[in-house]
């Protein structure tokens, strides 16, 4: 292995633990501390620990891979012109396998209390009767799609050249928080499928029937989230640190 795939691999790897924290982190929040008796966190602490897990992820490997933490955002940078498209399919695998792994030890975990019971949900997305506020299949896509756009939008922008250094992270998690706490209700926040096909793939029937509109919705917004702002914004350049791989586009 020369020294071209060893920080490949270094990159992948630190994708795949750092989607292994966004998805136990986040969904770990919603299966055991949501409605925890008396002291729950609620929608509002669930939403604020996804904002964490990508805040307190892109300061520990921001560096290393970019910590995307999710396909939708792997592709919307390669569509901004800010992240090599021959790189996109191993960043994508090793979000998945992170994300399945920590479904698994979620999973571990959860089971362990009385009463457990996979079929409430396993914090999976959903649509129609799997939509916490039964919100329709037109409804979700359209939500995904335009909750995804903004998303890139915002990492577009705040990891931007010319944006105030070191505070990407902040920008970004705190937006990941504001978009699930505007999309709870509606999928039970995606924007990433990644973290969709993890729980997805424990629940099974139904969560895997509808797991297609949580990979095609946050790919289409992420994609157009990209576009825009390269559009917008006519300088690509990116800050080193952040949550973009200083790797220029090829």
């Amino acid at each position: 292995m020369d020294l071209h795939d060893s920080h490949n691999m270094h990159k992948c790897v630190a994708e795949g633990i750092g989607t292994f924290w966004l998805t136990f982190g986040g969904c770990g929040s919603a299966v055991i501390a949501a409605s925890f008796p008396e002291v729950g966190i609620g929608l509002l602490g669930v939403s604020l620990a996804f904002g964490l897990t990508v805040l307190t992820m892109a300061y520990a490997i921001g560096h290393i891979s970019g910590c995307h933490l999710n396909p939708a955002v792997t592709v919307g940078l390669a569509a901004g012109g800010r992240f090599p498209k021959q790189d996109i399919a191993p960043y994508i695998v090793a979000q998945v396998i992170g994300a399945v792994i920590a479904a698994f030890v979620l999973y571990l975990i959860a089971s362990g209390a009385p009463g457990f019971d996979l079929s409430k949900g396993f914090a999976a997305n959903g649509y129609g009767a799997h939509s916490p506020g039964q919100y329709s299949l037109i409804s979700g896509f359209v939500a995904e799609v335009v909750l995804t756009m903004m998303f890139l939008f915002i990492i577009m922008g705040a990891t931007h050249g010319k944006a105030p250094a070191g505070f990407a992270p902040i920008a970004i998690g705190l937006g990941l928080t504001l978009i699930h706490l505007v999309g709870i209700p509606i999928t039970n926040t995606s924007v990433n499928p990644a973290r969709s096909t993890g729980p997805a793939l424990f629940v099974g029937g139904w969560a895997l029937a509808q797991l297609w509109l949580f990979w095609v919705a946050p790919l289409i917004g992420g994609a157009l989230g990209g576009i825009l702002y390269r559009w917008l914004s006519e300088e690509p350049s990116a800050q080193i640190t952040g949550v973009t791989p200083p790797a220029p586009a090829e």
